[in-house]
């Protein structure tokens, strides 16, 4: 950490982060990088990688990278502004949105807009994927094999039915053999 970590400051960044989280809070990863390693210097780029990393490799729910950011920026305390910015409107806003839709479900504006926020969704993911995957595509020891990561990806999501898991774990082998 190259500057003094303002908690408040990140806990009101990930507040804010929140509701914009539509598709999970994965897909305001860009965003984070931004505010965490070219705004304030907090990490690293490769402190920044390294972190969604081990967090996605680690069994539990998906949000745990925001915990592992907070913790590489300050500590526990980091950790629990980070994880508390982030939960605190979706979680409030997803309670109230549910119980409306489920009593709406019927109604032609509930069923547009679940149809409406799939390409939205899709989009974050590719912006979030393509942000983790570019110190690799810049390492020239790495690209090519990255790139066909990528590829085989896309084919094996369009193609089969091959569970997500599987290829998590494929890449994540194919990595620690040092392939990718």
């Amino acid at each position: 950490m190259s500057t003094p970590v303002d908690l408040l400051a990140l806990f009101l960044h990930f507040l804010m982060l929140s509701p914009m989280s539509i598709g999970g809070a994965i897909t305001t990863v860009p965003e984070m990088h931004r505010f965490l390693v070219d705004k304030t210097g907090w990490l690293t780029e490769t402190d920044f990688t390294t972190s969604i990393a081990l967090a996605q490799a680690a069994p539990g729910p998906n949000i745990l990278f925001v915990a592992v950011l907070g913790w590489n920026v300050a500590g526990l305390p980091g950790a629990a502004a980070a994880m508390g910015g982030i939960m605190l409107p979706s979680t409030l806003l997803t309670l109230s949105a549910t119980r409306w839709a489920r009593s709406n479900r019927e109604h032609l504006a509930v069923r547009a807009f679940g149809a409406g926020m799939t390409p939205l969704t899709l989009g974050l993911i590719i912006a979030t994927g393509w942000l983790l995957a570019l110190p690799f595509l810049r390492a020239e020891d790495h690209r090519w094999n990255t790139l066909a990561l990528m590829a085989a990806t896309v084919v094996l999501v369009i193609k089969t039915r091959l569970s997500l898991v599987w290829m998590v774990l494929g890449g994540g082998v194919l990595g620690a053999l040092g392939l990718v």
